[in-house]
């Protein structure tokens, strides 16, 4: 077995049924969003319910805790979801924007998440959004 499995099959004893999933989809970007989360400066992700319309068993549910892997596949944090919110594009507040942490107000996340999902046909005001809240219950690197 390779370490990455023996740290998954450890895992899962301590966190049964916990998933894993990364939070970008480069590098660099994983990094960065690994680190916020590691900081406690990202608390929240969102993503288009088209992601979820074909399977709903991959939505988050509040009290799962979750791994959140490298970008390399092998854990890195562990959350817990704490809330499942599904709201319209226009109706995400500047409070909600800012639990992500990548963005310094309203205006910064909506022109990243139109850009992110918009060109992908995804995001209009009316767009219906799976917006999480998570806490960081441990980092897999201080371990």
């Amino acid at each position: 077995m390779t370490d990455n499995n023996d740290s998954m099959e450890d895992l899962q004893v301590t966190y049964p049924g916990a998933g894993m999933f990364q939070l970008a989809s480069n590098r660099t970007r994983c990094e960065q969003l690994n680190e916020l989360v590691a900081e406690g400066k990202k608390t929240a992700t969102c993503m288009p319910w088209s992601e979820f319309e074909n399977d709903e068993g991959a939505l988050p549910v509040a009290g799962r805790v979750d791994i959140i892997a490298d970008w390399d596949g092998n854990p890195a944090l562990i959350v817990r979801t704490l809330e499942v919110e599904k709201v319209k594009f226009r109706n995400v507040t500047p409070t909600m924007a800012l639990r992500e942490g990548e963005d310094s107000d309203i205006e910064g996340w909506r022109k990243r998440m139109t850009k992110k999902f918009g060109t992908q046909g995804k995001l209009d005001r009316d767009a219906l959004l799976v917006f999480e809240t998570f806490e960081l219950v441990e980092d897999l690197g201080v371990r």
